[in-house]
């Protein structure tokens, strides 16, 4: 999958992390499990502000919303995702947030003018890590799964 860069003064605090230092590996498996993934055999590894996570998943789409799980935390600037998948697809492009940004904006600049509407593709590519479609913020990194 590769490395993610991520924005480390935006996201998630969890407990122990700082804008210097991720949180500890347990503290990240938390995270992931919160939003509903199975962290059993996820092997994550923080060195400073970098996250490597390796072991299976069961889909190219939950290989990356583990890794923005692990990413959208205080702390983290990059995330190596090194899971191996089940079934594999196509890799989603992913878009960094930025002031003023809505579902609506992003998805049409991601797939055209007139297409604002499809923002609802990006809302369910990125379920359960957003929870409603005007609860993003500026750092957030989000998948842009590409149009059937």
């Amino acid at each position: 999958m590769g490395l993610l860069s991520f924005i480390k003064g935006a996201g998630e605090k969890l407990f122990g992390a700082s804008e210097a230092q991720a949180a500890t590996a347990d503290d990240l498996k938390k995270e992931v499990e919160k939003h509903g993934f199975n962290a059993e055999g996820l092997d994550i590894q923080v060195d400073g502000d970098k996250v490597t996570v390796k072991g299976n998943a069961t889909s190219t789409e939950e290989a990356e919303k583990i890794a923005l799980a692990l990413g959208n935390t205080l702390g983290v600037a990059a995330v190596e995702n090194e899971l191996k998948v089940d079934s594999p697809a196509a890799d989603a492009a992913f878009y960094t947030v930025v002031k003023g940004d809505t579902l609506w904006k992003i998805a049409e600049h991601h797939y055209g003018a007139g297409k604002g509407g499809k923002y609802e593709v990006i809302f369910d590519a990125n379920k359960p890590l957003l929870s409603h479609p005007d609860k993003i913020y500026p750092g957030q990194v989000l998948r842009i799964p590409p149009l059937d």
